[in-house]
């Protein structure tokens, strides 16, 4: 059992058993070779091993060279019984190895016996050249064997099978030397119909460059049918040994390169992150001033430009930067989990671009874009109510200006001065009748005045010459009214003098003039412009306009009225043989304008009806789009809450394996990205309602930058969740935890986890602690021990242990990972036990591209046994590791 191995089917020697001729010479040559090998060490040689271990002395020194212990003090007599004494002492040093000897005695070696000096030789190889190699837990002879077959399987026309007629060609001991030292065998030359070449080509090489000696000779194994196994296992145990420090070297290779493929990715994945962050922030820096620009443009053009770069942004240029940022924490935490699953230190990135620092520039980048939208539509209704307003008053002052054309003259001239009594009369009359209509002006004027004011206030960008032609307009109203009272004075002056006027003229003219200003309101304010912004605003103007026509029959018997003044003036005229001068001496209003006013005022009529019930429809459309939309959102928004909330439901289930569960999420996050049609559908929408100037909507709570928020909350979620799971798969397999821990551990969490929050606080992990079995408990040693492990699964003092934690904490003590002085100690193999390394032995014994990263990081090594060239890998090691600074 064990290493101790059974040597009677390898080590009998049967008497009546004879050797063959060629089996024995090849033995005799191989052990003596094997034996001089090592007593060379001593000093001393052998020529005949059947004469020269009869004594017992060089066997004894022998078994001391290649044990490295001291046998019993031989006996230096000559005697045969001496001899006998020494052989016996080194025989029972092989017994006390373990080694049943069989047919072996004192006797037959002191009298010269081959068959069992060599058996005896034979016996000592098995136990100290061969014993020992153990290949996948296969040991002795078979271990040998496999490590050959190992070896030797790449190259073509070698078959290692047995330790006879596997190696008659010669191919397998070139091969075996190749494979470990290329550079002494040029293979692809042998040839494995030339035997003999081959053979002397590996035994030459093997005593020049190996220091092992020549065991063998090429003619006696090619003329032999079946060369002797003992003498082929024995040289090529010779090699095994050789070729030894090569195999630590290798494993420690492997090793190492194991560790800095590990550093290499974990630094591509910083250097990821870094780029990434860099990116990131850099966008949110340019973007931040464009969003907290608030200088208004002109016009509703520009605006709506503006408006529409708005919505680019938030539907074309934000989301991808949304799932940017959410990939750059999942590769944040997937590196860390990586750096602590392989027990290196946590990644720190560069000033100003941690997680933190990009979460901070994203809440930045939403404060700027927060009110943004709200400021844009805001400057749309002013500039619309700005367009309104100035085209108001265009109107309203063109209307003005074309009353006022010719005003400042009709009241300067001196007509009154050759007119007779009834001319004067009818001047008076005409000039009251004049500022009855410069009364009812007034309004008219303030209201240009009020609403160029507005204009000033809501800083219209043409109001210089807005202020320009107000201000003409009330200078010249100023000065009708100064004319008006001058020339009211000089009539009144003159109307002493006079007598009768003409009564009917008189009323005539003042009932036409209020009319002829009613007929002029009318039409303005029929042909007023109006802006509504939903349908109870134009149902108002509907229902006022509709009070005004039942008004327009009143009217029009105001105007039979009046024409009925003027059929009686000329009525009577006609009686009295009265000739009538051309026009009414009291106004200027004739019946043929008061008609065609009139006429104007029913073209209108119907035409207001037209643009109110236009307005009606546009507004009605309006509510259809806003109903569209709030039928939309309603289904989308409760969608989006209920997806939240399952998300929170999936990532504390413990359905299945974390596959099954990873599973489950991934096509969970794909009926989620499924559902993206639907966001983009509230999308069309919405821009509908926004080019449509709705700025409210009575049916729904939801507004489009909520569903986006909760959008891009939702996406962020899910991401984030399935991060969690990969992270503890890898948590998992990196810890060797079983499906059956991750299912305690998951259960016992769940359990302290009352709100479902997916964190334990503080007493709530200290009783799923002890619900584990660890003694934390409210004593002074409990309390020690909670809080190391506080210190671990919180380090950030949040009061909070995630799951993540909560599993580490779970695995780390019992984990089996490389260290740091593992590293170390592979890095004092390639030295060959030096305390540095050179460069050239790195670039040895490693791949090109980890050699150079070793070298390229590796600082000078300074000890008293330096050498120009020497690399310090100690230091480099423990850097790995965080234990100290590169």
């Amino acid at each position: 059992t064990g290493y101790n191995y059974d040597y009677s089917k390898e080590a009998r020697w049967d008497r009546d058993l004879l050797l063959d001729p060629a089996w024995e010479k090849q033995q005799r040559k191989t052990f003596t070779a094997w034996c001089n090998s090592h007593l060379r060490k001593a000093g001393t040689q052998i020529e005949n091993i059947d004469e020269d271990f009869r004594d017992g002395l060089k066997l004894m020194l022998l078994l001391e060279v290649i044990s490295g212990e001291r046998l019993p003090k031989p006996e230096r007599g000559k005697m045969r019984v001496h001899k006998i004494n020494n052989v016996n002492k080194a025989l029972d040093f092989i017994a006390s190895k373990g080694v049943k000897l069989v047919s072996i005695g004192a006797e037959e070696i002191v009298d010269g016996n081959a068959k069992m000096t060599l058996g005896m030789i034979w016996t000592i190889i098995l136990r100290f050249a061969i014993q020992d190699i153990s290949v996948e837990e296969t040991s002795a002879k078979e271990g040998l064997l496999l490590w050959c077959q190992r070896k030797t399987a790449p190259y073509k026309n070698v078959n290692v099978q047995n330790f006879h007629i596997s190696w008659k060609d010669g191919l397998a001991f070139n091969a075996l030397i190749h494979r470990h030292r290329p550079e002494l065998i040029d293979y692809d030359k042998l040839r494995k119909d030339d035997p003999v070449t081959n053979l002397n080509n590996a035994f030459e090489v093997a005593e020049k460059y190996l220091d092992i000696p020549k065991m063998l000779d090429a003619e006696d194994i090619v003329g032999t049918l079946r060369p002797d196994e003992k003498a082929i296992m024995t040289y090529v145990s010779c090699f095994y040994h050789a070729f030894s420090g090569a195999q630590k070297a290798e494993t420690a290779a492997n090793r190492i390169c194991k560790v800095l493929a590990v550093n290499q990715e974990n630094e591509q994945l910083m250097e990821d992150y870094e780029k990434l962050a860099s990116d990131l922030l850099e966008w949110i820096r340019r973007t931040i001033p464009w969003l907290e620009n608030r200088t208004p443009e002109k016009t509703m053009h520009e605006m709506q430009q503006k408006l529409e770069d708005f919505r680019d942004y938030r539907r074309v240029h934000k989301p991808p930067k949304v799932q940017e940022k959410c990939q750059l924490e999942i590769n944040f935490n997937t590196l860390q989990t990586k750096l602590r699953l392989s027990n290196r230190p946590a990644f720190m990135p560069s000033e100003g671009r941690m997680v933190s620092d990009i979460n901070n520039a994203w809440h930045g980048l939403e404060q700027a874009e927060k009110g943004y939208e709200e400021w844009l539509l805001n400057e749309i209704r002013r500039l619309e109510r700005l367009d309104h307003l100035a085209e108001k008053f265009r109107q309203k002052a063109s209307i003005h200006e074309s009353w006022a054309d010719g005003k400042e003259v009709m009241l300067t001239q001196k007509d009154y001065e050759t007119a007779t009594l009834s001319d004067i009369k009818a001047l008076i009359r005409k000039h009251e009748a004049f500022e009855s209509d410069l009364t009812a002006h007034q309004d008219r004027v303030e209201q240009i005045a009020a609403i160029a004011q507005e204009l000033n206030e809501l800083d219209y960008y043409d109001s210089p010459k807005v202020n320009a032609r107000c201000q003409k307009i009330c200078d010249q109203w100023d000065t009708l009214g100064s004319l008006t009272h001058s020339r009211r004075e000089a009539l009144e002056r003159t109307e002493k003098q006079l007598e009768s006027i003409d009564e009917l003229y008189l009323e005539y003219a003042k009932r036409a003039a209020p009319f002829n200003n009613w007929m002029e309101g009318a039409m303005e304010d029929l042909q007023d412009m109006f802006i509504v912004h939903n349908i109870e605003e134009i149902q108002g103007l509907i229902s006022a306009h509709e009070q005004f026509k039942s008004t327009l029959p009143e009217a029009n018997k105001e105007r039979e009225a009046i024409q009925g003044i003027q059929s009686e003036v000329q009525r009577i005229a006609a009686q009295n043989n009265i000739k009538l001068s051309s026009s009414n001496p009291y106004t200027s209003i004739t019946p043929q304008s008061i008609n065609s006013k009139w006429d104007k005022v029913q073209q209108l009529v119907p035409q207001r009806d037209h643009a109110l019930q236009e307005e009606l429809e546009r507004q009605q459309s309006n509510d259809h789009l806003r109903r569209q939309f709030a039928n939309q959102a309603n289904l989308v928004g409760p969608w989006i809450q209920n997806k939240m909330e399952e998300i929170g439901r999936i990532s504390i289930e413990m359905d299945g394996t974390l596959e099954d569960q990873l599973n489950h999420l991934k096509q969970y996050e794909q009926s989620i990205i499924n559902y993206k049609p639907n966001i983009d559908k509230l999308e069309g929408e919405h821009q509908l309602i926004q080019e449509a100037l709705i700025f409210d909507n009575k049916y729904t709570t939801y507004t489009m930058e909520h569903i986006r928020v909760g959008w891009e909350q939702l996406l962020t979620t899910i991401a984030r969740t399935i991060n969690e799971i990969e992270n503890q798969i890898l948590t998992r397999d990196a810890k060797g935890i079983s499906q059956e821990q991750m299912h305690e551990y998951r259960a016992s969490f769940n359990h302290f986890d009352k709100d479902h929050s997916g964190t334990l606080g503080a007493e709530e992990f200290k009783a799923c602690l002890i619900s584990l079995g660890y003694d934390v408990e409210n004593d002074k040693q409990g309390d020690a021990e909670f809080a190391r492990i506080m210190g671990i699964v919180d380090p950030n003092n949040t009061g909070f242990v995630t799951f993540q934690a909560f599993i580490d904490f779970m695995s780390r003590e019992t984990t089996d990972t490389d260290t740091a002085d593992q590293v170390i100690a592979s890095f004092k193999i390639l030295a060959g036990d030096k305390n540095y390394i050179t460069a050239d032995e790195l670039r040895r014994e490693l791949p090109p591209d980890q050699a150079q990263y070793c070298i390229a990081r590796m600082a000078p090594y300074t000890g008293p046994d330096a050498i120009p060239g020497a690399l310090d890998y100690m230091s480099f090691s423990t850097a790995l590791y965080g234990e100290s600074d590169l």
